[in-house]
């Protein structure tokens, strides 16, 4: 099985040197997170991360999860693991202080999710649908809901759903056939079947919080008439402790591909007691507030399961002995040399290596992105930084799940026929990891919602949040010799985002199947072209400091990615190019 160790020293260069993390504490209500501050936060995570985490991982996924009578009991070990979890304050770093929260900077934050769901995805799930269920409530809730729910979510001793979909409409909730009848004491009849429910029932917390999306009678047809409801499983009593149950239980739980420790559930509603959280029929509001940072997070499950699957690869490349170097033996004292001596296990593994380590960087540019918006003094900084965010969100979640994947389809591959079976863990990552690209919504709505939404929001404004740093970076750069071999190839692939993003803009417009057509590789190629402008950087902060081997790798790194990873952009704008035409014609009945 893969031991993972936390890459603090490669997450604190991303955070120090490239992001610059030290200015978090020139934020209001950041002023104590130092460097100091931030690596003890760290180091504390990757303690139990690797010790009490990621040992579960394996056993947890042979066990999964076990339904009996409407009861759900999680794999052995992940109650005892929960409360360790809790009683050590995670559940509460990234929440607001006056509900019992740390208030750690998302930039801190993020890493600790990379950590969580490295080490253990599924058991991640549980506190990370609960966040979700508190970012909501915490922007659009009552002062009264806020009161008698967020300290519960916040020190875990309660947990958290978002219960969007049904049997029968998938992402299209407008379809959604969920009822919320209006009571005289405030309160709505909640009555329903919602499916595909993270973390909808299980034994770790003493009271689980479902968020739920419903149509109250009477209201506009479609997504405009949806609302959203706090459903608990017991209703709270005068003292705020769970008292009766509530009209909701689950019916089964989803026997899965991967993520088995996690409980998917089929949640039936049936009279259950409800309370409106924000307006009547702008439910969607509130839920995307919990969506948006959902699949920021998802984002980072990808990228956690790629370093998993990385780390299992490196170690067995250089422990397994199979054939001999092409350019000469490498150990004549043994009967063959290491895997690591092949090229083509150096392309895996840098490969990994490369989506990995430009991925983490760019989440945590978004990451310190939503500090900026959240607690900059400046509205025009704050304006800024919400843009910033808009654009790459969808980017973040597709691409980096996208990219995790491959990574982790990469690490069975170095293993060759011993990843491909149980004993040395490895293809529980891809099991994992493929979740990942369907749920929150699947890569190809993140696509269509980058094209037809954010692209041309505001008249480009979301978009020049990414191009213009990437335009200055290469004008600042151009003269750069040491920079040379990096810069001409980022300004290659920046010249063809640029020019797909025009012909998108103006097919789309015409023609909206065109620009649907082109979603899916517009997206891959505004991602790649992102990597390419931040490994630029990276290399550009290693190059004064290439002695270190640290430092020599980043710039080796960067150069592979861009010698061996970017030409993409090339293909994807052909394919741009190409439009729909081809796709668009086929007869449906020769399908």
């Amino acid at each position: 099985m893969p031991a993972y160790k936390a890459p603090l020293r490669d997450m604190r260069y991303v955070l120090y040197d490239v992001m610059g993390g030290d200015d978090l504490t020139s934020l209001p209500g950041y002023e104590d997170f130092t460097r100091d501050t931030l690596d003890a936060v760290l180091e504390e995570a990757a303690k139990i991360c690797e010790q009490v985490l990621q040992p579960l991982n394996r056993s947890g996924d042979e066990e999964g999860c076990a339904y009996e009578n409407g009861v759900v009991r999680t794999p052995k070990g992940f109650k005892q693991a929960y409360d360790t979890f809790r009683d050590g304050g995670w559940t509460s770093i990234a929440c607001d202080p006056a509900f019992g929260g740390q208030g750690v900077p998302a930039a801190l934050n993020t890493l600790v999710e990379e950590m969580i769901c490295s080490a253990n995805l599924s058991f991640g799930m549980y506190p990370g649908l609960s966040h979700g269920a508190y970012v909501a409530l915490h922007g659009y809730g009552s002062d009264e809901l806020k009161q008698a729910y967020l300290p519960k979510l916040v020190d875990g001793t309660w947990s958290g759903t978002m219960c969007l979909t049904e049997p029968h409409c998938g992402t299209d909730l407008g379809l959604m056939r969920t009822k919320a009848v209006p009571q005289e004491d405030g309160s709505y009849k909640i009555t329903g079947t919602k499916t595909f429910i993270s973390a909808g029932e299980h034994d770790l917390t003493e009271n689980i919080v479902h968020l739920v999306l419903a149509k109250i009678p009477g209201g506009p047809k479609g997504i405009k008439g949806v609302s959203l409801f706090l459903v608990p499983k017991f209703l709270p009593d005068a003292e705020g402790r769970p008292g009766p149950r509530n009209g909701v239980r689950c019916g089964s739980i989803e026997h899965k591909m991967g993520i088995k420790a996690s409980a998917t559930c089929v949640m039936n509603f049936d009279d259950a007691q409800g309370w409106l959280i924000g307006q009547p029929h702008k439910g969607m509001q509130a839920m995307f507030a919990m969506m948006n940072a959902e699949r920021l997070a998802v984002g980072v499950q990808g990228l956690g399961l790629a370093e998993s699957a990385y780390q299992g690869a490196v170690t067995y490349a250089k422990e397994r002995l199979q054939g001999r170097s092409l350019s000469g033996v490498k150990n004549p004292d043994k009967p063959a040399d290491p895997l690591i001596v092949h090229p083509d296990i150096r392309r895996m593994l840098l490969t990994q290596r490369a989506y990995i380590e430009g991925g983490r960087a760019l989440a945590i540019w978004a990451a310190k992105a939503l500090d900026t918006a959240k607690k900059h003094p400046d509205p025009a900084e704050r304006s800024k930084a919400e843009d910033f965010i808009a654009i790459v969100t969808p980017v973040i979640k597709a691409f980096l799940t996208d990219t995790g994947y491959e990574a982790t389809n990469l690490g069975v591959q170095v293993f060759g026929g011993h990843g491909y079976i149980r004993d040395h863990g490895m293809e529980q990552f891809i099991r994992d990891g493929r979740i990942a690209q369907i749920y929150e919504g699947a890569n190809g709505i993140q696509a269509l919602d980058l094209v037809g939404r954010k692209m041309p929001a505001h008249a480009g404004r979301y978009l020049r949040t990414v191009f213009h740093p990437i335009s200055d970076y290469i004008e600042a750069n151009k003269s750069n010799a040491d920079l040379a071999d990096l810069i001409g190839p980022l300004g290659k692939a920046f010249g063809r985002l640029q020019q797909a993003t025009l012909h998108v803009a103006r097919v789309g417009m015409a023609r909206p199947d065109e620009a649907g057509a082109a979603a899916s590789d517009y997206l891959r190629l505004f991602g790649l072209t992102t990597l390419a402008y931040l490994w630029a950087r990276m290399a550009e902060v290693s190059l004064p400091q290439a002695d270190d081997p640290f430092h020599k790798a980043k710039v080796l790194t960067a150069r592979f990615y861009m010698e061996r990873l970017l030409p993409q952009t090339g293909a994807l704008l052909s394919t741009i190019l190409a439009g729909g035409k081809t796709m668009m014609a086929f007869e449906e009945a020769a399908f």
